[in-house]
């Protein structure tokens, strides 16, 4: 990891399936500074890493009918 990446977990809410934790990764891959993103259906978790910020990952999944929140 790089030193100004982070890593974040979000709890995220709407996902009822994998085709929806496929969603949800593709979704978090397209912000802008997303290095890399692994959903967790059973746990309903996102992990991402880089430098994007929380509200940038948030408003993403909120388009598409998801929601986020801090863990």
């Amino acid at each position: 990891m790089q030193a100004h990446e982070q890593q974040q977990t979000l709890k995220i809410s709407g996902m009822t399936c994998a085709g929806c934790a496929r969603n949800v990764t593709r979704l978090l891959s397209q912000v802008a500074g997303v290095v890399d993103a692994e959903v967790d259906l059973a746990r309903g978790e996102a992990r991402v890493r880089g430098t994007a910020a929380f509200d940038a990952l948030a408003q993403a999944l909120e388009g598409a009918g998801y929601r986020a929140e801090r863990p």
